[in-house]
């Protein structure tokens, strides 16, 4: 590889100086490069470049996956975030990551991707969205329990009274899913979590399903007939709103994220390392 677009987030890259140091090592190794700030809009590829260098957090790296998708281009992470799962690279080591990059030594992972869209109680549906790490269910306005209606493939699964509902990929495991309790999966699997949040229950676990089921989750009315919504999120971003009946589909993306990997270090030493 020798041409390489450069998105950098500016809110945590203050003045772009990490883009900066990232461009400068690619020009010592006589590479091309051009920096874009995620933060002026959608990022701005150059044209025939055969990588995405993204600088920032996870959240940078999953606004990009998803502007970038139909691209195919895969995306090294640099880490500027509080953890980093998907950003493998810190500051410290970027001269050394570029000089893998450019003599090729590296692997790539196919990371699953979900396919959501959302449908009314008179059977419209919105455009289908996409997500690296979750979509997700949760309660607006008053405080109080909703109840969703779970079914997998058409046929019921179970109901679920929760402040809010995670569909999540394997890679979207390590992000709210493991915050609110499920569990956490090898990124390289192919399956869906469904983890309720805050549930009002003592013993509600996390569902695994096959990559190739199809979720649907179905708001409930309220009994005493007060006002209830649910946001829709895809990945951290609005994707949506519930009303009463109204449903979110959710399955398993044709789609895929390509992610560099410059270590050999397996999940579970990567685990290890940044639950520290």
């Amino acid at each position: 590889m020798n041409r390489f677009s450069i998105i950098s987030n500016s809110i945590k890259d203050r003045g772009l100086r990490v883009a900066a140091k990232v461009r400068e090592s690619l020009d010592r190794l006589g590479a091309e490069s051009q920096v874009c700030d995620l933060c002026d809009g959608k990022p701005v590829v150059m044209p025939g470049s055969e990588a995405l260098i993204v600088i920032g957090g996870d959240g940078s790296l999953l606004s990009v996956a998803k502007e970038t998708m139909s691209m195919g281009l895969p995306l090294l992470g640099i880490n500027l975030g509080a953890i980093g799962y998907l950003t493998e690279v810190e500051v410290s080591e970027i001269d050394a990551a570029m000089k893998h990059l450019i003599k090729n030594e590296f692997t790539i992972e196919e990371r699953m991707m979900l396919a959501g869209r959302c449908g009314t109680s008179g059977g419209t549906s919105a455009e289908t969205q996409y997500a690296l790490n979750d979509v997700v269910l949760s309660r607006r306005g008053n405080i109080q329990v909703i109840s969703y209606r779970v079914y997998v493939n058409n046929k019921f699964l179970t109901e679920q009274r929760a402040d809010g509902m995670i569909v999540s990929t394997p890679t979207g495991s390590t992000g709210y899913n493991l915050s609110a309790g499920g569990p956490i999966v090898k990124p390289d699997a192919k399956l869906i979590l469904l983890t309720p949040v805050c549930p009002h229950t003592l013993n509600t676990r996390s569902i695994i399903l096959s990559a190739e089921d199809v979720v649907q989750i179905e708001l409930q009315p309220t009994y005493r007939q007060k006002k209830v919504e649910a946001g829709v999120f895809v990945d951290g971003a609005p994707g949506g709103i519930l009303g009463p009946e109204d449903i979110v589909v959710v399955s398993g993306a044709k789609r895929t994220t390509r992610i560099i990997k410059l270590s050999n270090d397996g999940f579970l030493e990567v685990l290890q390392h940044k639950l520290q």
